[in-house]
């Protein structure tokens, strides 16, 4: 079970579904370790990993001698390749095997120039691996759509599994009390997503709203400068690393959860919100128009306009807390991660 980011999204999937499949069968993920930072083998919760030397082209579609040589020489009875967006997932070819399953996580756009020039140059090449694949399993309908349209492959191949969560670590949240209403945005700090416009309505809001930013990115320095320039640097926190007890109650404490992203193919954050109670605000493209009903999730365009999205923040604000806690979408769009493992089982054995 290769996979091709050494962290986020696909990782998280990747280490949560593995863990359940290696309750029953044998699972080796090979990942990957740019900096040489984690062991060169190791087990995992009964998974066997193995990590291989990887270099990034301008942040995307990593690349490894050693990998593909390893997969060369490799015989499994499945291989499940993560991740359209870099080479371990196209390398996966390479393998012998009876059954080859392709988890893209592709929302069909680079997030800079450079990575969008890759995409359309790499097209070709990407399509041969989707073909090869015996099935293709998307995370949303938004995606198997753009997956069908970019590609032209047949809608029988592709299945939707939605991503997981592990809902116990939910259940115990408690709300600490504040004296500050909190608008929380947790993601990676890129302009795709969206974080400025938290910044830019700050002013637009009551004194006593803060912007709890948790991420990293390259978006880090210009959010803080535009904040120092619109004098509403006091009212932003931000956090990186944080462990997963305190994101948790991150969560627990928000009043308020907003994403503004161009591209979503799902977004584990947004289930997170609505699991621990959250209203959220999102924009109205990709896999985000999925979760919006205007009544958990309210919808604003994009691009967005500070104005309206100040007007539906004090709104939202107004309607306290979010009792539903996701039971809409459980066992839907949000599934236990052994639920997921369960579903991609059916799937590897045809």
């Amino acid at each position: 079970m290769p996979f091709g980011t050494p962290e986020g999204g696909i990782a998280e999937y990747v280490n949560n579904v593995s863990k359940f499949l290696a309750r029953k069968h044998n699972v080796t993920v090979y990942g990957t370790n740019p900096n040489q930072s984690f062991p060169r083998m190791e087990y995992v919760d009964g998974v066997r990993v193995e990590r291989f030397k990887h270099y990034y082209l301008g942040g995307a579609y990593g690349f490894s001698i050693e990998l593909p040589l390893r997969l060369r020489k490799s015989k499994f009875d499945i291989v499940h390749g993560h991740g359209y967006h870099s080479f371990p997932l196209h390398f996966c070819t390479l393998a012998k095997c009876n059954r080859f399953i392709a988890s893209t996580h592709f929302h069909g756009h680079g997030h800079t120039v450079f990575r969008n020039s890759l995409l359309r140059l790499l097209k070709p090449f990407g399509k041969r691996t989707l073909l090869k694949a015996d099935k293709i399993v998307a995370v949303s309908d938004y995606e198997k759509s753009i997956l069908e349209k970019a590609f032209k492959l047949d809608s029988s191949k592709i299945i939707v599994i939605s991503n997981g969560l592990n809902l116990n670590e939910f259940s115990n949240l408690k709300r600490n009390r504040r004296d500050f209403k909190s608008m929380l945005y947790v993601g990676t700090l890129y302009s795709y997503k969206g974080p400025q416009y938290l910044i830019e309505v700050l002013p637009k809001l009551d004194d006593d709203v803060i912007l709890e930013i948790v991420g990293k990115g390259p978006l880090r320095q210009s959010l803080e400068t535009r904040a120092k320039e619109l004098k509403v640097r006091d009212r932003v926190k931000f956090y990186q690393d944080l462990p997963r007890d305190e994101l948790l109650q991150k969560y627990a404490d928000a009043d308020l959860f907003v994403l503004l992203s161009r591209y979503e193919a799902y977004s584990i954050v947004v289930a997170e919100a609505l699991v621990a109670g959250k209203h959220c605000i999102l924009t109205r493209t990709s896999a985000l128009t999925e979760w919006i009903d205007e009544e958990n999730c309210f919808g604003i365009n994009f691009p967005v306009d500070i104005d309206e999205f100040a007007r539906l923040a004090k709104k939202v604000f107004d309607l306290g807390p979010n009792k539903n806690k996701g039971k809409k979408w459980i066992g839907k769009k949000i599934l236990e991660w052994k639920d997921v493992a369960d579903r991609l089982e059916s799937v590897y054995l045809g």
